[in-house]
């Protein structure tokens, strides 16, 4: 059975480029309700933990940077088939690959600024909320 939360963040990027209220109006409109949610800046430690899985990837160091370099938005959104439904809403990683009207084709730079990070399963997001969150922070 498929979970019923996902993690996202709004990445520098979009934060930098004034799009959280127009993202946060697209997860809203698709019928999300947001659970926890908080404007943070990640240091280049946080930011490298996060990513650990892709540490051994040629892209890991330039990643790192990219999501110390300003304030993110982190949220816990809950709907049935969270997941499954957040990765439709956002779009391909290659924004020039997204479907029209999907949060990254709309506010996606390119593949390493694409604006959102949408957890890949429901174990993820799991682990992905409870990073950024504690259980007190979740409504």
């Amino acid at each position: 059975m498929a979970g019923n939360r996902t993690f996202t963040m709004i990445k520098p990027d979009a934060v930098q480029a004034g799009h959280i209220g127009a993202i946060l109006e697209k997860i809203n409109g698709a019928g999300f309700r947001i659970v926890a949610m908080k404007l943070t800046k990640l240091s280049p430690e946080k930011a490298g933990a996060f990513y650990a899985v892709h540490q051994e990837r040629p892209f890991y160091g330039e990643l790192v940077e990219f999501m110390s370099s300003g304030p993110i938005v982190a949220a816990i959104l809950e709907k049935d088939n969270a997941v499954a439904d957040f990765r439709t809403l956002i779009g391909a990683t290659d924004p020039a690959k997204a479907e029209p009207g999907t949060i990254r084709a709309l506010y996606a730079k390119n593949v390493g600024e694409n604006a959102v990070h949408g957890s890949d399963s429901d174990e993820n997001a799991a682990i992905e909320g409870a990073f950024h969150f504690a259980e007190v922070e979740m409504f």
